[in-house]
């Protein structure tokens, strides 16, 4: 049996951890440079908040609604949630972590009678020790288990723990289920099965699988028709590490000096790099690109992509942040408004073993980029992230008086809560 774990309005209840005065309250958290409303409470949900409503907008329509109002705080969440996987880690068998919400859990061993028990006390657990509220899903597969968290979550009868274990609970929970909400169907594909009559998950799952096959001739797909119909077919090894990762940002109004852009664009890399590391894999191509504001139709428009693929796989943060410039120098233009810029990281494998470069005889500086990768991780976890940075991550801007000052980072968060966990400064102080 497989479980998953689920964080309930994740932001939102990380940010009432330490605001239990909101509790009960209209909640939103904003996305990077407080753009759009990208987590809700149940009590926004109520109100009719939409998911993407510009910041903007909800004063004007919602007037006169008290709405708590925060900047993503990513520290925090990461932080909060990690908290959550550690007391699954003793909880569980065997575990991995499917997003910064989210946990697959693997129940081999545990009675299948006691199952229910056991996640009704992961839930009293976690909500003692962390104070934030989980919905747990268990069935025979990850599919189903996604499914069963969301009725846990949806209805208090389940006690924040629903288990699919048999063939007429099956079938209930995908008559119950939106096409659009199973795992593993995207918005391609759920409108592609809505003009095909499919309008709930057991729609789907009742076609003849030569009908899946022809249909749609994807490989995925025809594992999500499997899972439905109780089967175990998505492969565990695919889902615990990315094939790629991509760190990219609308900025805050528009950028069109390359300096500033340069800036950006080593935070970018400079994440994933991090990301590499923490799922201990490297990659082999490194790719940048820029947009301008297509919306804007009154400005020159431009877009790009180039990519560079590098001779020996890595996941050390200067050979990409060094690999992602390059790109940048060779796709930027002067005289157009920039709003967007991102970096991918493809061609990911293990870090272990590498295949070196034939050529290349300085084993020692790689050696010397991993131990100082390794210092820098430490100390941005002991003391918060961006701690310590490279030069390139820095910009500088001129002050008033005609000095600069010099800034770690450009994004916008107005609302951001204090980092209550991970800094000194923001640790709450009694009285």
């Amino acid at each position: 049996m497989y479980g998953i774990c689920d964080c309930d309005n994740c932001y939102v209840s990380c940010e009432r951890v330490f605001r239990p005065d909101l509790v009960g309250k209209p909640v939103v958290v904003l996305s990077n440079n407080d753009g759009c409303v990208v987590a809700r409470s149940n009590e926004a949900k109520a109100l009719g908040i939409k998911e993407g409503t510009p910041y903007f907008k909800l004063a004007e329509e919602f007037p006169g609604q008290k709405i708590a109002v925060f900047s993503s705080n990513y520290e925090l969440y990461g932080e909060l949630t990690s908290r959550v996987v550690s007391i699954i880690r003793h909880e569980t068998p065997a575990y991995f972590r499917y997003s910064i919400d989210e946990c697959f859990m693997y129940l081999d061993g545990i009675d299948e009678r006691k199952l229910q028990p056991w996640g009704e006390h992961l839930y009293k657990r976690i909500k003692r020790e962390v104070g934030m509220p989980v919905s747990i899903g268990i069935a025979p597969n990850k599919t189903l288990a996604k499914i069963a968290s969301k009725l846990a979550k949806k209805y208090e009868a389940y006690r924040h723990c629903c288990m699919i274990d048999d063939d007429y609970k099956r079938m209930k929970a995908l008559e119950w289920c939106p096409i659009e909400d199973v795992w593993g169907i995207g918005r391609r594909y759920a409108a592609k099965l809505q003009a095909l009559g499919c309008r709930t998950a057991l729609d789907f799952a009742k076609h003849h699988p030569d009908w899946v096959h022809l249909t749609f001739n994807n490989i995925n797909i025809m594992r999500t028709w499997q899972e439905l119909n109780g089967e175990d077919a998505v492969p565990n090894e695919e889902l615990a590490k990315k094939k790629s990762i991509c760190t990219s940002r609308s900025f805050n109004g528009m950028i069109s000096d390359y300096e500033t852009l340069r800036t950006h664009i080593a935070n970018y890399a400079t994440r994933c790099a991090e990301k590499l590391r923490q799922q201990q894999t490297v990659a082999q191509i490194v790719g940048v690109f820029v947009n301008t504001n297509a919306f804007r139709e009154d400005l020159a428009q431009y877009w790009n992509f180039q990519e560079i693929r590098l001779i020996t796989p890595t996941n050390s943060t200067i050979p990409i942040v060094q690999a992602a410039s390059e790109i940048l120098q060779k796709i930027y233009i002067q005289g157009y408004q920039y709003k967007k810029a991102g970096v991918i990281v493809m061609g990911i494998s293990e870090d272990s073993p590498i295949q070196q470069d034939l050529f290349d005889t300085d084993a020692e500086t790689i050696q010397k980029m991993r131990r100082l990768d390794e210092v820098v991780d430490r100390i941005n976890r002991m003391h918060g992230s961006e701690t310590v940075v490279i030069g390139a991550q820095q910009y500088t801007q001129k002050n008033g008086k005609g000095k600069a000052n010099v800034f770690a980072n450009a994004i916008k968060h107005d609302h951001k809560s204090p980092c209550y966990t991970t800094r000194w400064k923001d640790v709450i102080k009694l009285k």
